[in-house]
């Protein structure tokens, strides 16, 4: 798995505004912005991504995955650009 292969499955299930991925190979930290995480608790983010990555986070070709998952506007609140 690489960061590229990583986030292209990350963003052909969630609509991103911003995704930066990296990581060793086997462990992963990702940014994630998405409209769709308006009203939902972190852990319900997390699965929302972990559903997009499917068998590869079940048959551990993603081994640890940390995120940072955020709206829109918790992304402009950091000062981060609009896209």
């Amino acid at each position: 798995m690489t960061a590229d292969q990583l986030r292209t499955l990350i963003a052909a299930g969630l609509s991103c505004e911003h995704l930066h991925v990296e990581g060793d190979g086997r462990h992963w930290f990702a940014t994630i912005v998405a409209a769709g995480f308006e009203g939902r608790r972190p852990i319900q983010r997390h699965q929302m991504v972990y559903a997009t990555l499917g068998e590869k986070i079940r048959n551990d070709e993603v081994h640890a995955l940390s995120m940072k998952t955020l709206t829109p506007a918790e992304w402009a609140a950091q000062g981060r650009p609009q896209h």
